[in-house]
């Protein structure tokens, strides 16, 4: 059982870096598309829209798939996000994580 635990735990560990592997430089210039709603630095000056700054790689990338997929709704994020490649998605989590 212990030997289950372990496989089991190093497939969680491989998935959540999977996540975090994302190239911040070509995240952070595809994140201009970005800046008029959450701001230059992820940061946003209009509280109805998040901070995006700061957050978790894997969350990210979680959201922006959803809405993609069509699974979370927003009339604005629907359509950013639709053309975004899975790299793309992996870069922006990438660039918005490492921000403060």
């Amino acid at each position: 059982m212990i030997k289950l635990s372990s496989v089991l735990m190093v497939m969680l560990l491989a998935t959540s870096v999977a996540h975090a592997a994302g190239d911040a430089a070509a995240g952070k210039m595809k994140a201009a598309a970005c800046a008029g709603c959450h701001g230059t630095a992820g940061i946003s000056n209009n509280p109805m829209w998040p901070n995006l700054a700061g957050q978790k790689a894997g969350y990210l990338v979680k959201q922006l798939k959803a809405f993609r997929a069509g699974s979370r709704k927003d009339p604005l994020m629907d359509s950013m996000a639709k053309g975004l490649s899975d790299a793309d998605i992996d870069n922006l989590a990438a660039h918005f994580s490492a921000l403060k």
